[in-house]
């Protein structure tokens, strides 16, 4: 199987999220050894806001790209190349303001093209849009500073509904979280939530073994 890891904390030490899926890779690995595995860090590479030739070239049939349109696509080709033959997407990222953070948003805009992830069909889960990325299953580790889960916060929190909206107009309908919270506001929240999170990683892992 191949596996992309997507990265999308700035800190490159300190980093909750980006422990926790530390944590789920090697035992993915240790459990399945053979598989293949690809890195996209986007604090150590980070992927630019798409500009105005980027969404001309989406909507600029193939055989009608000029030399400059093809180099504006050039990087939304190259992610597309990694997401599209991923089975499992293993994705870090804490809460900013609420959200993601934007270089993670940028990487979505990048990589939800028309005709390429998703398409205008017949009318499906999202209307007329239909995405073309099943299959897959995705894990997703986040990281709050403030405790989100059955608090007065909750309402707030929309990191997770939309990257499971994002997911799933890609056609991507296996979205797991493991989520830490609390790490600068609540420490018995994160200690809670830390703890959760490991005891549920080798099980994870032992289910998917076993299947």
């Amino acid at each position: 199987m191949r596996v992309l890891r997507i990265d999308g904390s700035p800190r490159l030490k300190g980093s909750h999220s980006r422990e926790m899926a530390d944590l789920f890779q090697k035992a993915w690995f240790d459990a399945r050894p053979e598989d293949e595995l690809i890195v996209r860090d986007l604090a150590q590479d980070p992927v630019p806001h798409i500009q105005q030739e980027t969404i001309q070239g989406f909507f600029t049939p193939p055989e009608q790209l000029t030399p400059a349109l093809k180099k504006a696509l050039a990087l939304s080709d190259q992610l597309i190349e990694e997401l599209q033959p991923a089975d499992v997407v293993i994705l870090s990222t804490p809460m900013h303001n609420f959200s993601l953070p934007s270089v993670l948003k940028a990487y979505f805009d990048h990589v939800i093209r028309i005709n390429r992830t998703f398409k205008v069909g017949e009318g499906g889960h999202h209307g007329p849009f239909v995405g073309l990325l099943g299959g897959k299953r995705v894990y997703v580790f986040t990281a709050s500073g403030a405790p989100y889960t059955n608090t007065a916060l909750a309402p707030t929190d929309f990191l997770k509904p939309l990257l499971s909206t994002l997911f799933d107009f890609l056609g991507i309908r296996h979205v797991e979280f493991f989520s830490v919270e609390g790490t600068t506001l609540d420490p018995e929240a994160f200690e809670r939530t830390a703890a959760d999170v490991k005891n549920r990683i080798p099980q994870k892992i032992a289910a998917l073994t076993a299947a």
